[in-house]
């Protein structure tokens, strides 16, 4: 019933605009007409989605960047550019959904391993990224979203480190919505930061540390574990990527290249989570 009065709803505000549209003979109003309409279409999409569980927090590994632009014959770094624009569109779709927390692997660790021209490549590029975020008002402050940087940030260029921090200063008084950016991070070496920082806390003589101290140093510690984990591409493999996080979350590996991530690919995440978050729920409650 709700889907059939969004319809109605939807295609009596289309007509009215289209005969506004003719009469008008005005082609800047047919193109308000189809942003106007499509908007329209997601909102009803995003309130019908809304009456099942919402997750709080999605998790994506922005895989084939690289392959994107080959696959298109595009120049150096071209890939990487696209992608930025998935990535302000998906995270667009998920604030207006309700998704309170976007958690993205940016960088690896093991990416330090690579050339040193393509490491100072891809630093030049996050810097670019960084301060290319900071300038997308119209996400930033219209959703409310704070920015933080997860990692072992010592390991950045100073450029870079400076700017990630400048981004947390810039957005630390947002609250309704949270972007965790995962740089010079791995899984491992999260985990075995914790476990210093918690022995370091306890103190040598307070005997064994236990799961809670861990996790209150993890750099993830900022948000609740991911319901949903997105590999685009059609990769399985996490890359050492929230292993600690994800033991109760949903996988969801679309064969979509990151920058071809849409809409569509959102919605069918989000209604497989739906479709199995009970037993999700009841495996977490376990192992609490």
């Amino acid at each position: 019933m709700f889907s059939l009065l969004c319809f109605l709803s939807l295609q009596k505000s289309i007509l009215e605009r289209v005969r506004e549209a003719v009469e008008g003979k005005s082609n800047s109003i047919v193109m308000r007409l189809f942003g106007s309409s499509v908007s329209y279409i997601r909102g009803c999409l995003f309130r019908v989605l809304s009456v099942g569980p919402v997750p709080s927090h999605l998790a994506f590994i922005l895989d084939g960047n690289r392959r994107y632009a080959r696959k298109w014959n595009l120049g150096e770094g071209m890939g990487h550019r696209a992608g930025f624009l998935s990535l302000m569109t998906i995270m667009k779709y998920c604030y207006q959904l309700g998704v309170k927390y976007v958690t993205i692997y940016a960088f690896s660790i093991d990416n330090f391993k690579r050339k040193p021209d393509e490491v100072q490549a891809v630093m030049d590029l996050m810097l670019e990224k960084i301060e290319g975020l900071l300038k997308e008002e119209r996400i930033i402050k219209q959703y409310g979203v704070r920015v933080e940087f997860v990692g072992n940030l010592k390991l950045l260029s100073d450029a870079v480190r400076v700017a990630a921090e400048k981004a947390m200063r810039a957005t630390a008084v947002n609250s309704r919505a949270i972007l965790l950016i995962a740089v010079a991070y791995t899984s491992t070496d999260e985990i075995v930061h914790a476990v210093h920082e918690s022995r370091l806390d306890i103190g040598e003589a307070k005997g064994v540390i236990k799961v809670d101290d861990v996790e209150k140093h993890m750099y993830m510690g900022v948000a609740p574990d991911p319901d949903i984990l997105v590999r685009t591409s059609g990769e399985t493999r996490l890359s050492n990527f929230l292993l600690w996080q994800t033991s109760s979350s949903l996988l969801y590996s679309p064969r979509a290249l990151w920058p071809e991530m849409g809409l569509r690919h959102l919605v069918w995440a989000v209604l497989n989570f739906q479709r199995v978050q009970p037993y999700l729920e009841r495996r977490r409650k376990k192992l609490m």
